[in-house]
């Protein structure tokens, strides 16, 4: 076949049934169009062997082996794309509550959540409260002598001197017999139990020797004790404080025996150190009316003052006939007979069966209800009350009576709470840190972008439309979590942009690095990527660990900043290593260049 023979069309039928379904694709009824090298020349007929494999083998070829390509680091399947694409839509959508008010068309049932602001931002009030562990061993020990003494009695046992030890945290008592001494063991080792959680052992270490008996708490379940108290005791003060209408409080532990309280927004916390202050341990006792007023009490007996009158006294067994635990609900209302505000209560089943044998065989006697040991009132019983439900009346306004419906509903301390340290941000300084860190925010986010744009060109944009991605990401994810956001928080943000540009910085190197090596500009993107992520994952991930732990064992505000930092890791995994990876990859599809930009 001679150099300059022209070719017939025999040959194009040839080439173009190859074509079918190969990258030029098949037309109508299977017939391949014409690709743009074949279009025939209206002048010409004909075409050389050497124009042929110019103008038709060798882009043939190139088609053939383009398709043949295995996937690379540049690589992007249309569902991988549209997920990509689906994940930034969703985090501009979730980050639009905080940058603008919720539109009036929108449903109710759509969430509109945004990150809350902390008390250095929005100003409030911080509260340290102390927690007495003194007068938890204290109840402690008088709920195992009342035991112990229901204990013995149930066996018929004979004995004296039974009292509490609170210096060494036991209750002692001395048989009447020795021999007495293996009954005794028998019935008081049914008072023991095996604690579980973060202790597991014996609740009481019991020891008879003689006449001699000794019920000790042990050292580790007193711990353990401890640090239920203030487990429970968190609880119940953030009940109290999301019924009195605070939004967004933040309560933690601190140390061994104190609990942070910070309230944004809250300007007076009077109330809220009201709320907070009372125990709100509710009994009902009886009254014993065989006592002289003024004189000693008689033994089992209390003498408590009045609540609205402490000069005033009512003598009431010690006995608790039914204790407010088993509370079950309160609210305040107002009596339709006398208008008064009360507040009217209902028990459990428990509290319920106790509340009417206590009423049933007590009918003619006062039977005192008792907060925090002082009386609220004494009224006389008329009838059995059955239906497990009564009313607490006295002096009460509107607020008052609502308060201590809360307090009931919230259940009591377990032990009395002091507050050691209290202030108070005004939300004018709230207002000038909000300034102060925006615009810090502001300034270092310019900074990264002129940098990036200035020392790596297009590509530098590239991780800068990112780095904006990832703005919005994290505020979409701090929105969802309902996080609240304080100064450690904004610098978390701000140290994550700077974070946020490094892997970028370490691909763009890299591909510098293959380009001067002589490398094509597609295998130097695919070297700069594919060499640059094992260090970009491996640095990320030993910092996300020790933020972990900085939110694990940090203060409040350290945790502030470790969150933020975490997730802020988090979105530059996503935006530095996959989202500038699509859009280099998409630009380099549509451009094709003959040298990278960098």
């Amino acid at each position: 076949m001679g150099a300059g023979k022209p070719w017939t069309a025999p040959l194009f039928k040839t080439l173009l049934k190859d074509s079918k379904g190969s990258a030029f694709g098949g037309g109508p009824g299977g017939r391949a169009p014409w690709p743009y090298f074949l279009r025939p020349n209206p002048k010409t007929v004909g075409i050389t062997a050497r124009g042929c494999v110019q103008r038709v083998v060798r882009p043939y070829a190139a088609q053939k082996n383009r398709r043949s390509l295995p996937p690379t680091m540049l690589y992007f399947t249309r569902a991988k794309t549209l997920a990509i694409a689906a994940v930034c839509a969703l985090g501009v959508l979730l980050s639009l509550p905080n940058l603008t008010p919720r539109p009036s068309f929108l449903p109710s049932f759509i969430p509109w959540n945004q990150v809350h602001l902390g008390l250095d931002l929005r100003g409030g009030s911080y509260l340290l409260l102390q927690i007495d562990f003194s007068a938890v061993e204290k109840q402690d020990l008088n709920s195992l002598v009342d035991q112990v003494r229901q204990a013995m009695r149930g066996a018929s046992l004979g004995y004296i001197g039974l009292h509490a030890d609170p210096a060494e945290n036991q209750v002692t008592l001395s048989l009447l017999n020795a021999a007495n001494g293996p009954a005794a063991q028998s019935a008081l080792q049914k008072l023991i139990t095996v604690s579980q959680g973060s202790y597991t052992g014996p609740s009481l270490a019991l020891n008879i020797a003689g006449t001699a008996v000794t019920l000790a708490f042990p050292p580790q379940a007193l711990i353990a004790r401890e640090s239920q108290a203030i487990e429970q005791s968190i609880t119940i003060i953030q009940r109290r404080i999301d019924g009195s209408g605070v939004l967004n409080p933040s309560i933690a532990r601190q140390g061994q025996d104190q609990i942070v309280v910070q309230l944004p927004g809250v300007s007076d916390p009077e109330r809220i150190k009201a709320l907070i202050g009372t125990t709100a341990h509710m009994t009902f006792q009886l009254v014993d009316t065989t006592a002289q007023p003024g004189a000693m009490p008689p033994l089992g007996d209390d003498v408590l003052p009045m609540q609205d009158d402490t000069s005033q006294t009512v003598t009431v067994f010690s006995n608790v006939a039914v204790d407010g635990a088993d509370l079950e609900n309160a609210q305040a209302s107002t009596d339709p007979q006398s208008g008064q505000w009360v507040v009217n209560f209902s028990l459990n089943s428990v509290g319920a069966r106790e509340f009417a044998d206590t009423t049933t065989a007590n009918v003619g006697k006062p039977f005192a209800i008792i907060l925090d040991g002082k009386v609220i009132s004494a009224p006389v019983i008329r009838e059995p009350i059955t239906g497990g439900s009564g009313q607490i009346s006295g002096n009460y306004t509107a607020q008052s009576a609502t308060d201590l419906a809360l307090l009931l509903r919230a259940g009591a301390l377990p032990a009395p709470l002091s507050i050691v340290e209290e202030q108070s941000v005004g939300p004018e300084l709230g207002a000038d840190a909000i300034r102060a860190g925006a615009l810090s925010l502001g300034v270092g986010f310019v900074l990264v972008l002129v940098f990036m744009a200035t020392f790596y060109g297009l590509f530098g944009w590239f991780a800068n439309i990112a780095l904006v991605m990832n703005l919005f990401i994290m505020l979409a994810i701090l929105s969802v979590m309902g996080a609240t956001l304080t100064l450690p928080g904004m610098a978390g943000i701000l140290l994550t942009l700077g974070m946020a540009v490094d892997a970028n910085v370490l691909i763009n190197e890299r591909v510098r690095e293959e380009v001067k090596a002589g490398r094509k500009p597609l295998a130097a993107l695919e070297a700069g990527y594919k060499r640059a992520y094992g260090t970009i994952i491996d640095s990320n991930v030993t910092t996300l660990l020790a933020h972990v732990t900085l939110f694990i064992f940090g203060s409040p505000p350290v945790r502030g900043f470790a969150v933020t930092i975490c997730v802020g890791i988090l979105t530059t995994l996503f935006t530095a290593t996959v989202l500038v990876r699509l859009i280099t990859s998409r630009w380099y599809v549509s451009r094709r260049p003959a040298a990278l930009p960098v």
